[in-house]
């Protein structure tokens, strides 16, 4: 079971992305950089933000970098940022992204409209970090 947020969780994520046809019928076409960030919340064990650096295309997450800060985010086509809790919130089916997004649960920076076109592909990444073995920083004693 992986951790959330941690290295070992996000190489399991990406695992999954990229064994799935679902994920890659519907991003065929996707090309993107996106960086994910875990916004730090003290009380709930996370605290510092981190920054995920991924890179879409061709269906398949090309690559994915754990904790890189802001300035190894490079020059994004999209940052999704949020609360951990948020996140945590999202991962358990709690939230919906599409709508986190559209409500500022889920802070984008980037052509939202580009990404509401491959709405099935977020709900698809979204079903995937839910099949991730998942812990939370807040309930690890």
């Amino acid at each position: 079971m992986s951790v959330f947020p941690s290295a070992e969780w996000l190489n399991s994520y990406v695992g999954l992305i990229n064994s799935s046809e679902e994920f890659e019928e519907a991003a065929r076409t996707f090309q993107a950089e996106i960086a994910f960030v875990f916004e730090a919340e003290e009380d709930r064990g996370l605290q510092a933000d981190i920054w995920c650096h991924t890179e879409f295309g061709d269906g398949k997450c090309k690559s994915a970098t754990y904790d890189v800060g802001p300035e190894g985010a490079g020059d994004t086509t999209f940052v999704i940022r949020a609360p951990y809790s948020v996140w945590k919130s999202v991962i358990e089916g709690e939230t919906d992204p599409i709508e986190g997004m559209l409500d500022g649960d889920l802070m984008v920076t980037g052509h939202l409209p580009t990404l509401l076109k491959y709405v099935r592909a977020t709900d698809e990444l979204v079903s995937l970090a839910a099949q991730v073995s998942s812990s939370f920083l807040d309930e690890v004693h």
